[in-house]
């Protein structure tokens, strides 16, 4: 601690990320990456794009990739955001709509970088406890509020909320903006984007780093009502003018238009977690039911903290949290069906 800290900084609690280690020889299932590389289109719109134009700004507006994304989702260009990482979006959402004298609620089980934003932008929050089973319980949100935000699937549980229980959370909170941060929606959720021109409170915000294999990109996005999108491009102009580079723009924009590559890799993800769950519960492990990209797991006679250290020491990461509630769950990335076995086989070695 400095003593040119101002108080703000001191008191801040940041984010922890997921470890990125530094030995290539680890099977990492640990940070949620998708064990397919990106779209070919993909590699080679961003191989063009290495030429003499880098020495021009990018387009601020992102324009080519507005129009895939909207392309895409059947909806108009002025229904999307764009931003660097669904982080950045969710923190100009977290600027824009979430300032009010009433707490922002997300459940007390999720992913972790909310309460980190309430702490960075002045934000009071309640955590809303999911159920036993780990789920939303959609009458908790009925309540006065400043906003809500949710992940679905949740995050690090993995368990999806249907749609038509998104449409009561929204038609219960007209008067605040509800965000569903969909990271991990296309490995087995139906998206919420075709509600946002029924209720103008709704924000999709979805990500490229899962299921379009680009977590080295940093490339967000939102969908919402103009009026919503509006206002998060007034924080963008007054942050950053370009969050994405030209490569990001139109290597983003080719996952998008390829969509074969897309689907046949999401339904490989898809393949492989059925077989992980099946071998995991064959060992007597419980896992959640899970619609993501990774299984959350436990079990009964065996510490998670103390599984997670010996699988590391046979090459395998797994992430652990600390939480009370969870800290004998594990939260285990769907790798390819090698990368699965390894961690299959060094549990069976305990």
């Amino acid at each position: 601690m400095s003593k040119f800290w101002s108080p703000f900084v001191r008191d801040l609690v940041p984010y922890v990320p997921g470890e990125q280690p530094k030995l290539t020889k680890l099977v990492k299932l640990n940070t949620n990456e998708n064990p397919y590389g990106p779209s070919p289109r993909a590699i080679e719109a961003m191989r063009a794009e290495v030429n003499d134009n880098l020495r021009l700004y990018p387009d601020p507006n992102s324009d080519l990739l507005k129009q895939a994304v909207a392309r895409y989702y059947g909806v108009e260009s002025n229904r999307v955001f764009l931003g660097n990482g669904s982080d950045e979006v969710l923190a100009h959402a977290y600027n824009a709509f979430f300032k009010h004298d009433k707490p922002l609620l997300f459940p007390d089980i999720s992913y972790s970088f909310y309460p980190v934003y309430c702490g960075l932008y002045g934000v009071e929050f309640e955590a809303v406890p999911l159920d036993a089973q780990f789920q939303i319980r959609v009458e908790d949100y009925n309540r006065p509020n400043g906003g809500i935000i949710f992940p679905n699937p949740n995050a690090p549980t993995g368990c999806l909320l249907a749609l038509e229980a998104v449409e009561q959370i929204l038609k219960a909170n007209p008067d605040s903006v509800v965000i569903v941060d969909e990271a991990y929606i296309d490995f087995g959720g139906e998206t919420a984007i075709g509600l946002v021109d029924q209720y103008p409170n709704l924000l999709v915000t979805q990500t490229l780093s899962k299921s379009r294999s680009l977590a080295g990109l940093r490339v967000g996005l939102a969908v919402g009502h103009p009026d919503l999108i509006e206002a998060l491009e007034r924080v963008k102009n007054s942050f950053n003018s370009y969050p994405l580079d030209r490569m990001a723009i139109v290597g983003a924009a080719a996952a998008f238009d390829d969509r074969e590559y897309f689907e046949q890799t999401c339904k490989q993800v898809i393949a492989s977690r059925e077989v992980l769950v099946g071998q995991l519960e064959g060992k007597g492990f419980e896992v959640l039911p899970s619609a993501a990209n990774f299984i959350f797991a436990r079990h009964p006679k065996h510490d998670a903290a103390r599984l997670a250290a010996k699988v590391r020491e046979q090459g395998v990461i797994v992430r652990h949290f600390k939480q009370e509630r969870i800290a004998q769950f594990l939260r285990i990335t769907i790798g390819t069906p090698e990368q699965n076995q390894a961690l299959v086989d060094a549990l069976g070695a305990l």
